[in-house]
């Protein structure tokens, strides 16, 4: 518990820190973030983390964090485009290799790609608001999704009974994740008060249950994976938290929700 506690101070620091100042400095993080967080994705799988297939993914994940407005340039590709385009490169990598990388492997790769690249650049664009106001925007889910996982393991720990989805996540219960989805929710209409210019109580109901129901459901997506691998974290990089995806799961899920359904009033 030390370590962990030490580590999540440290690492939290940091990023909350690179996160307020913006600009380059997060860019640059969380493409770092990306990177390896797609190297721990290839590493579960068992695909050769430095072998042509993966470069590739690494490649196309660096290209998804591309930060297009600090360059003042638009991009050439629509994302429909570019995700077009890579499902075309993996493709032919099977017909190329003679099935020696078969579908199964370049499938789960291109959905690698999209679930972390599309993640963390969410993140990014969340950070670059169009309206000025990114920073705030940022902190609102952030701080929606921790709400939520805090909420979720105590309220669960005190009170739960009945398990959410033992062949998934045996430690998870229904009253947890209801807990978390009040906690969550609460947070979102606190935000709402003391900002009521940017975020209504109506958007804010919904941002706070969309943080709390997709976080969850994005760390049952890394549960349900990790269980599939037998492995209990996606890395080691953070002692006492695991790898990147294990610290990120929600997160990389419920940045492009928000933003995709037009919760975010900027987007």
């Amino acid at each position: 518990m030390k370590q962990r506690l030490i580590t999540g101070i440290v690492a939290g620091a940091v990023f909350l820190g690179l996160c307020f100042l913006g600009g380059w400095a997060y860019q640059l993080l969380l493409a770092g973030m990306a990177l390896i967080g797609f190297y721990e994705f290839v590493k579960m799988t068992g695909v050769r983390v430095f072998g042509g297939t993966a470069i590739l993914g690494y490649a196309a994940v660096a290209c998804y964090m591309i930060p297009w407005s600090l360059l003042g340039v638009n991009p050439w590709l629509s994302w429909e485009q570019g995700i077009w385009l890579l499902l075309l490169l993996f493709l032919l990598v099977t017909v190329f290799s003679k099935n020696k990388q078969d579908i199964k492997i370049t499938s789960l790769l291109f959905t690698g790609i999209v679930y972390i690249g599309m993640g963390f650049s969410y993140m990014a664009v969340a950070r670059a608001a169009g309206d000025g106001h990114g920073l705030f925007w940022t902190f609102l889910l952030l701080c929606c999704i921790w709400g939520s996982d805090a909420g979720a393991y105590f309220v669960g720990r005190s009170f739960g009974r009945n398990k959410l989805w033992p062949a998934i996540s045996p430690n998870k219960t229904v009253e947890g994740a209801l807990g978390g989805v009040l906690i969550s929710i609460v947070i979102s209409i606190v935000f709402a008060i003391f900002v009521p210019d940017l975020l209504t109580y109506g958007r804010a109901l919904l941002i706070g249950l969309s943080c709390a129901v997709l976080g969850q459901l994005g760390d049952l997506v890394q549960s349900a994976y990790k269980r599939v691998y037998g492995i209990k974290d996606s890395g080691s990089l953070l002692p006492g938290h695991g790898g990147i995806l294990d610290r990120c799961d929600s997160w990389i899920i419920v940045f492009p929700f928000v933003h995709i359904v037009m919760l975010m009033p900027y987007y």
